[in-house]
């Protein structure tokens, strides 16, 4: 299964903008394709659950019919890191919930993509990192780059969070997040070369767009193994 979980440079640099392009670029190639955030705080209360926008934004981009509760196990209120979040609605985040959810989202989708929380070292709980729920899934990862000043900075000391963890960076994404950043394509091409992966595209600064029409500016490679 042509999966991978999604991380970042920090919070609020894309992450879920690039997750619903990737899920619209497998769908493109036929493919059943299915979003999933384990964890998620900052919920609002719809119908009587806790429902978070990125994780209906996911479920909005990939294959129709797949239960929420699958896409995001963990649906906190408070918009403050996962583990203050928990702690405030008196629940732990662990890895048995969110295995369960990936396994049933597995059997309904030929693709996954797993959105993480923040930047790669922000905690899921006390004992829970995110390299953890990352090694329990055997997934690879995806890095998206928030394009601004310090973005050469922060992606390679993510890639080489990521190594050190004993896990496999697949390629990057670059966010335009600072539409008036100097030097722009200069940044990107420091990024290609020191980045040991490839890059997947870049998508532009597009405040509300079309992750489908996104979507034409990624190039995931045919094989993600």
């Amino acid at each position: 299964m042509p999966s991978f979980y999604v991380t970042g440079t920090d919070t609020g640099i894309g992450k879920t903008f690039s997750s619903c392009a990737l899920l619209h670029t497998l769908r493109g190639r036929g493919l059943r394709a299915a979003g999933m955030k384990p964890v998620a705080s900052g919920c609002t209360r719809i119908g009587g659950a806790w429902r978070n926008e990125d994780a209906l934004a996911l479920q909005a981009a990939g294959e129709p019919g797949i239960a929420y509760a699958d896409i995001n196990p963990f649906a906190l209120e408070h918009p403050l890191a996962p583990e203050l979040a928990a702690r405030d609605a008196g629940i732990e985040v662990t890895l048995p919930p969110i295995l369960n959810a990936h396994a049933r989202l597995s059997t309904q989708a030929d693709a996954l993509v797993v959105e993480g929380v923040g930047g790669w070292a922000a905690p899921l709980s006390a004992t829970l990192m995110q390299a953890d729920l990352v090694r329990a899934l055997q997934l690879p990862v995806v890095l998206v780059v928030g394009l601004r000043l310090g973005c050469i900075n922060h992606a390679l000391l993510s890639a080489r969070a990521i190594a050190a963890d004993g896990l496999t960076l697949a390629g990057w994404i670059g966010s335009h997040i600072d539409p008036v950043m100097a030097r722009v394509e200069d940044n990107i091409a420091m990024l290609r070369e020191r980045l040991v992966a490839p890059c997947w595209g870049v998508l532009p600064h597009v405040p509300g767009g079309d992750p489908a029409a996104l979507a034409a500016h990624l190039q995931v490679p045919a094989s993600l193994e």
